[in-house]
């Protein structure tokens, strides 16, 4: 017999909701881990495109030198398309389901 009794938390602290909607806890933990990886996703494109550029301008007529900073350029844009077409894609699909361009990119219970 415990003289206090069972204590447990509230429903939406055990679900990663509070009172009004919003997320807390891992939620918003892995919310955040996966904006940091989306930005230095693009700051890694961005500083290997000016890196590519660098090396083209340096190539100094140089074919395989010419062709590998095209290489590189092309690869860094097609990171950087990658990155805003799943922005996109995620919008859309938030149309399509939830009639709400953000409600997989900002997810809110009501």
């Amino acid at each position: 017999m415990d003289p206090i009794g069972k204590i447990s938390p509230p429903a939406f602290i055990q679900s990663g909701i509070d009172a009004s909607g919003k997320l807390t806890g891992i939620m918003v933990f892995l919310n955040s881990i996966l904006r940091l990886v989306f930005i230095a996703a693009g700051l890694w494109g961005f500083l290997n495109l000016i890196i590519a550029g660098y090396q083209f301008m340096s190539a100094g007529g140089d074919a395989k030198a010419v062709g590998k900073a095209w290489e590189r350029i092309w690869q860094s844009l097609l990171g950087l398309l990658v990155i805003v077409a799943s922005f996109l894609i995620a919008a859309i699909i938030g149309i399509l389901f939830f009639k709400d361009p953000t409600a997989i990119l900002q997810p809110k219970l009501q």
